[in-house]
């Protein structure tokens, strides 16, 4: 790259003011796609659509039906629904319910089918109609059945009647960016309303549509804030880093433009903003930063050494050229290998990324140039520099002590690596969200009062058209449900056998003797056939049944579980199935709570694929750059170890992993090589290009580059450690890692790195040994 470096300097400052000028328009055009951009909001969309266990939910959705949600949660403060005024209140909330956008069908304690025989008739009516004609004696009666009933138990009232939900099926167009806001701002009035007029309820509103508006909210929220935050972050380091007004505004200027251009970019690509990739913005300024920093810190040195500014750019951009391309094209590749993951607002994330770092790159060795060269930039003050001082001393430190530094720090490592065998991994797309969000406060109250959150679902074949209510098919179907409902943790138990059994009974007169699967194939269509034409409209089966009437939908709830726990209770099913249930009915449970639980497993499996790819890609680069296996082969170990004891750490404070956590080391791999090939690349510089031994070297590159590595890498701290400002625990993590992964690269590029050097690269050391023999400072 010899060639490139001093002729690019060169022919930058000679064409400064065309570069600026044409800079505008191309970045004005790039930049100009950021209206193409949407916000994402379908929790779906971390399921990639090769997902098998995604593929097989969409599956029994085609079977049977795709339900969005909204429930409200009504708990009155007496602690008792079943009185005439809260009951009024939940048949009002179950009008209401019909008023929501895309309303299908609408549930609830109030419009609950209850049946009865008479003679030879079946009754289906709504068990409490009018509460304010109902006597006290008939809303007793009605808690009695309402409590006694398995289908709605845990699902639209809790065990003790203290508190009862209204459930809204949606049927949401298959594309609802638009509608999910639109049903979720018509529920929150529909809630607010009724808080305003019955104070002495407490009410709450929960459901996967309001999931879907709290992700769109949280990205939203991150879009709006992180950026900013970083941007004033990143203006303050590099306002205390050079010391120069208008290098300052160079630089903030490069970043943004930087920033911009990979927005516009990604939305002429489509890319969608998502929860996940929301904090893209922020970490293209975060990013950005290191390529000005190194560039205009090593020339306005050189101008403070009496340099002409326009040779100083010159000289600049000689020397930190081949380092900075070889740091964004590592960065690059590291984000770029996010494109492994299973889950596609990730590979948003990288290509967004890649792109604004590209443009970075562009901007910092053309228009950042050009812009120094133009601009009124004086060198400033020779101020003393603390930062570069204590490098220098800690250069003598690591060349004295390098052999006890080298087998310290490969302790220090695999030590703390050890704490990666204290990880589990675990998913819980509710537990991404805190308290803010009103949606969270409310899945918490239900899951303490009323009913679970995670549900496993079961599309349970007869083998043949309308077995549904064949004797045999539903006896296995209720032994299934029955050894469910005694499995820890499980709180709700749906399938069409209870339905079955209550129509038995009903049809003998309410006789709990027939409470059993009828007798024959022929009976079971009799009652199944009478229930359905007495049912009125939003409250049909087809959302249990499939309407060859060859399946049902077995559902089951359960308290909050881990992934672990979701996984050993279905394999636990599984079993239960392939021994005691004919071929078409042996299946594997399906669910998102199933997906999140697996997804975590199926992304480090895919991305440990792209990690490894993007490490090999970045060894090849580096050592073909450096001109030296030898160098290359070094260069991993500093980088490898960082991520292990990041984990390592992560396993003994916390211990949980999950899909954010998982893209970490191919996110980080490409930065933490950055401060890794800037040493290097001027350790390999003094010694081919000045003759300098080991020792000489090692010095050298603490003096020309120690400084700039601290600086980049506060700032890097600075932008990742931002990103736990989120109130999207997804971020919040991946910053918290990626910030912890990146410092202690830094340790180990300052303390192994140099220790490797001088402990493989022993040629003509006679200064390793004049520095050992000087006593400690």
């Amino acid at each position: 790259m010899t060639r490139i470096e001093d002729l690019l300097g060169d022919w930058v400052v000679k064409h400064r003011w065309w570069i600026i000028l044409l800079t505008v328009p191309a970045i004005g055009l790039a930049a100009s796609g950021i209206r193409r951009l949407h916000i994402n909001n379908d929790t779906r969309v971390f399921f990639g659509e090769h997902n098998p266990q995604y593929r097989a939910l969409k599956a029994l959705e085609n079977t049977f039906s795709k339900e969005q949600s909204v429930l409200f949660i009504v708990a009155p403060k007496d602690g008792n629904v079943f009185t005439r005024s809260t009951l009024t209140v939940v048949a009002e909330l179950t009008d209401a319910g019909w008023q929501i956008p895309y309303s299908a069908r609408v549930n609830s304690v109030s419009n609950f089918q209850y049946t009865r025989g008479e003679d030879d008739d079946l009754i289906v009516e709504a068990l409490i109609g009018d509460p304010n004609a109902m006597s006290d004696d008939q809303i007793d009666a009605a808690r009695e059945v309402a409590l006694s009933e398995q289908t709605i138990i845990n699902r639209l009232i809790s065990p003790s009647g203290h508190v009862a939900g209204v459930f809204v099926g949606l049927s949401m167009p298959s594309e609802h960016r638009e509608a999910t806001p639109k049903v979720a701002q018509a529920a929150t009035d529909i809630l607010e309303d009724v808080r305003r007029r019955y104070p002495g309820i407490d009410f709450y509103l929960t459901g996967s549509v309001m999931v879907d508006q709290a992700f769109g909210e949280a990205s939203k929220k991150d879009f709006a804030t992180l950026a900013p935050a970083m941007f004033i972050t990143m203006a303050v380091l590099i306002g205390l880093t050079l010391r120069s007004f208008f290098g300052v505004l160079a630089a903030l200027v490069v970043i943004g433009l930087s920033m911009l251009m990979g927005l516009g970019l990604a939305g002429w690509l489509g890319i969608p903003l998502t929860a996940a990739s929301a904090s893209g913005p922020g970490l293209i300024l975060t990013l950005a930063v290191a390529d000005c920093v190194h560039i205009l810190s090593t020339m306005l040195h050189l101008m403070r050494e009496g340099m002409p500014r326009r040779t100083a750019i010159v000289r600049a951009l000689q020397i930190n050229l081949q380092a900075v391309f070889l740091t964004s094209i590592t960065t690059v590749i590291g984000f770029l290998s996010l494109n492994f993951s299973e889950s596609p607002p990730f590979r948003d994330l990288g290509n967004m990324v890649g792109l604004g770092v590209t443009a970075a790159f562009l901007c910092s060795i053309l228009l950042l140039p050009a812009l120094m060269a133009v601009l009124p930039c004086g060198a400033g003050p020779d101020q003393k520099n603390h930062i570069r001082i204590h490098c220098d001393k800690l250069a003598g430190f690591v060349i004295r002590r390098s052999s006890v530094l080298l087998w310290s720090m490969l302790t220090l490592g695999a030590v703390t690596s050890l704490g990666m065998f204290r990880i589990e991994l675990n998913d819980n797309f509710l537990t991404y969200f805190d308290d803010s969000f009103a949606f969270r406060r409310a899945t918490d109250f239900l899951i303490e009062n009323l009913g679970g959150w995670d549900i496993i679902e079961y599309p349970l074949s007869s083998g043949q058209s309308g077995g549904v209510v064949d004797p045999d098919y539903l006896t296995t179907l209720d032994r299934f449900a029955q050894w469910y409902r005694q499995q820890p943790k499980v709180i709700h138990v749906g399938s069409i056998a209870d339905t079955m059994k209550r129509l038995n009974r009903d049809m003998h007169g309410g006789d709990e003797a027939y409470y059993r699967i009828p007798d024959s194939r022929e009976l079971g269509a009799q009652y199944l056939l009478f229930y359905e034409l007495s049912l009125p409209f939003g409250h049909d089966l087809t959302n249990v049944i499939d309407v060859d009437r060859d399946a049902s939908r077995l559902t089951v709830m359960f308290e909050s579980m881990s992934a672990k726990e979701l996984h050993e209770i279905d394999e636990k099913a599984s079993q239960w199935l392939k021994a005691n249930a004919p071929p078409s009915m042996q299946i594997s449970g399906v669910g998102l709570s199933l997906i999140w639980a697996e997804i975590t497993h199926r992304n480090i499996r895919s991305m440990l694929k792209g990690s490894l790819g993007a490490l090999l890609l970045i060894s090849i680069i580096m050592t073909a750059a450096l001109r030296n296996l030898k160098l290359g082969l070094i260069s991993l170990v500093p980088n490898l170890v960082p991520p292990a004891m990041a984990f390592g750490v992560w396993g003994f404070l916390n211990g949980q992993v999950g899909l954010a956590l998982s893209v970490v080391v191919a996110m980080t791999i490409g930065i933490v090589v950055d401060d890794t090939v800037h040493f290097l690349s001027k350790y390999e510089r003094a010694r081919r290009e000045q003759g300098m031994n080991p020792s000489q070297a090692v010095r050298y590159a603490f003096q020309t580059v120690g400084t700039a590595m601290w600086v980049t890498t506060v700032a890097l701290v600075a932008g990742f450690s931002l990103l736990t400002l989120s109130r999207y625990r997804m971020s919040s993590e991946m910053g918290q890692m990626c910030a912890i992964v990146i410092g202690l690269a830094l340790l180990m590029d300052y303390l192994l790195l140099p220790s490797l050097l001088l402990k493989t690269d022993r040629e003509d050391d006679t200064l390793g040994a004049v520095e050992k023999s000087k006593p400690n400072p």
